[in-house]
């Protein structure tokens, strides 16, 4: 009789066990899972291309996130905005879209899709309907050190070599500045001139990053802009490539954003 209860109690325990298993730590861990968004588009700015984003790459990756990296054509607004959207069309769920520069014109506009649970805003432009990034860039007379030279004859922006390094990302090496100006794309004035019709950042929360030691979108411009969209600001010390020169910093809020919006 005693082996009898002894092997009861037994079975009774293995039962026990196998259902806490079942129902009681999996669902958790599933939930603790499916708190967080695991997709992140990362949308470059002029004067550069994606491959800037390879230490936040990186960095999001080791942490389990899915890091698309999206290549503008830099032709048009339009062109850019659809090059996102095919990128977001391809992740499988929610989606931290974040921009740097005039990126950020890029995910303001392209940010409704359904797949955006937030925006992230690197050192970046975040126009309103009917603005464009160079109404904001004309907010404030620039640096000394920014460098954006007029259109060419063909109606192309390009930045002054001779400024590039302290005007664009003067706290990265000067052999990663002279690759970075070697690597542009053709950044076409028309993309910077054009007004957005669908700011997301009405509808979609949204986080700014403040680059504090900016020559081309001045930290004045970033902070007037992320205030009046009632995002959720970080500044950190750096030059317009913050996201390169303080790669884990960045990645901290894209991380933040991840754990805390609603999907």
């Amino acid at each position: 009789m005693k082996t009898r209860l002894s092997f009861q109690k037994i079975k009774a325990v293995f039962f026990t066990a196998v259902m806490m298993s079942l129902f009681g730590y999996a669902p958790k861990a599933m939930a603790q899972t499916g708190q967080t968004v695991k997709n992140v588009v990362l949308v470059h700015g002029a004067f550069a291309d994606g491959s800037g984003y390879n230490a936040l790459y990186d960095i999001l990756t080791k942490r389990g996130y899915n890091v698309t990296i999206v290549q503008n054509p830099l032709s048009s607004l339009a062109a850019d905005v659809e090059a996102t959207l095919a990128a977001i069309d391809r992740q499988d769920g929610p989606t931290i879209l974040a921009g740097h520069s005039y990126g950020g014109s890029v995910i303001t506009q392209a940010g409704s899709h359904k797949n955006v649970a937030a925006l992230v805003y690197i050192a970046a432009f975040q126009p309103d309907n009917g603005e464009s990034a160079l109404d904001w860039a004309q907010k404030l007379p620039p640096a000394p050190e920014n460098g954006i030279l007029p259109p060419d004859e063909k109606g192309v922006l390009y930045y002054d070599k001779a400024k590039y390094h302290a005007g664009f990302c003067a706290d990265i090496p000067k052999e990663k500045a002279d690759f970075m100006y070697a690597s542009q794309g053709r950044f076409f004035a028309q993309a910077i001139a054009a007004k957005i019709t669908d700011a997301a950042w009405k509808t979609k929360p949204s986080y700014g990053i403040v680059a504090t030691q900016d020559k081309s979108i001045l930290p004045e411009i970033q902070r007037t802009m992320y205030k009046r969209s009632n995002a959720k600001i970080t500044e950190i010390k750096g030059s317009h490539v913050v996201f390169m020169s303080q790669p884990q910093a960045v990645a901290d809020v894209i991380i933040k954003a991840s754990k805390e919006v609603k999907k």
